[in-house]
């Protein structure tokens, strides 16, 4: 499925609205002068609000980081796929526990990958 290609300036966030960082590690391309995001980037995640109920309290359960699933399937950077919108993704707490796709609000829109 084609879409847009997300670079470093993508606007991301974690299901529960904290700011998502993409650290692009293929500087080499560039979308509108920023480095595009491939499957291999890092996606920390701060601020994250999540708590999950144990018993009559709740345990923190924050997402930190994000596992990128799906890139485009014809278009590569450094011999990695690129990250399309919708991305393909789960962001993750300290313990590995999947708390949801991230949500992009905002990205370039010329560039098109499939």
């Amino acid at each position: 499925m084609p879409g847009p290609v997300l670079h470093a300036s993508a606007t991301v966030s974690c299901p529960h609205g904290a700011p998502l960082a993409i650290v692009p590690s293929a500087p080499r391309v560039t979308v509108t002068g920023l480095p595009v995001a491939v499957l291999t980037d890092q996606g920390p995640v701060a601020g994250c609000p999540f708590t999950v109920p144990v018993g009559a309290a709740t345990k923190p359960q924050p997402c930190v980081s994000t596992r990128w699933m799906l890139g485009a399937t014809r278009v590569t950077s450094g011999g990695q796929p690129v990250l399309i919108n919708p991305v393909g993704a789960l962001c993750l707490s300290a313990e590995q526990i999947p708390g949801g796709p991230p949500t992009v609000s905002s990205s370039q829109t010329r560039v098109v990958a499939t």
